[in-house]
């Protein structure tokens, strides 16, 4: 008698994958699939896809997704769910549209703690427009923008949105972690599977960041990639939990 021990996610549709080599979306989108089978969930959710390197997100998750414009992810997000409060509700973003164009809509979506789940994508720059400096790209970090590295004097230092999130009260959850070896790959997902708890327990809003490499516009191989997220994000972007519901709630 054979025993399964991995197979495919039924978060996940047949599509092939569209991303870069090493890039390690398909990593996180497999963590979220998994966790909405789990917990039996694919059926009555509504995934809200960004402008990004995941655009295509409808393509990849089974279960009913809308397409958003260019930051506007949270807004989208918190219609669906008013309208349609039993369902689970997800976005799914990347640090240019999260943390960019949509800075103001990630904030007070949490400021009024809507009851919907935000997974975030933080590769350090703008991956699908061609490398260009993101919010979060790292000081002396080079981009088709910032070819001699980034300036604090010209560009401010590197957004944390996690640090940031932290402070509003409506944002319930709040956890950064990486993907960048197995060990951590687990840790990220008992902190996704957190955030869709705490959404279904009607807590309020909750956001996961996730570490991500960008192998392509770094411009290094995906192995020398996953050690430069190690060497040079978690410096800056410690991983942790920055906000977590009471116990007993």
């Amino acid at each position: 008698m054979e025993t399964m021990i991995f197979g495919k996610t039924q978060g996940l549709t047949d599509k092939q994958f569209h991303y870069c080599p090493g890039c390690t979306h398909g990593i996180i989108h497999r963590l979220v699939a998994e966790v909405l089978e789990e917990m039996d969930l694919i059926g009555d959710t509504v995934g809200v896809a960004p402008v990004g390197c995941a655009v295509l997100a409808y393509d990849y998750f089974n279960c009913d997704m809308q397409e958003a414009a260019h930051g506007r992810a949270p807004a989208v997000a918190t219609g669906i769910k008013r309208v349609h409060p039993d369902n689970t509700v997800f976005t799914y973003q990347g640090d240019g549209d999260l943390a960019a164009i949509g800075t103001a809509e990630i904030i007070h979506v949490a400021h009024r703690s809507e009851k919907m789940t935000t997974i975030f994508v933080n590769n350090a720059i703008y991956g699908m427009t061609g490398g260009q400096m993101a919010p979060t790209t790292l000081i002396d970090q080079k981009s088709t923008t910032s070819p001699y590295g980034r300036s604090a004097a010209e560009a401010g230092l590197p957004l944390k949105m996690c640090e940031l999130m932290a402070t509003i009260d409506g944002a319930v959850f709040v956890e950064r972690v990486s993907v960048h070896d197995v060990p951590h790959i687990r840790k990220a997902k008992k902190a996704i599977r957190k955030a869709f708890e705490v959404q279904q327990k009607g807590l309020g809003f909750a956001m996961v960041e996730v570490l991500s490499t960008c192998p392509t516009n770094w411009g290094i191989t995906p192995v020398d990639s996953l050690t430069w997220l190690k060497e040079n994000m978690l410096p800056y972007y410690p991983l942790g939990n920055f906000r977590t519901p009471e116990e007993g709630k």
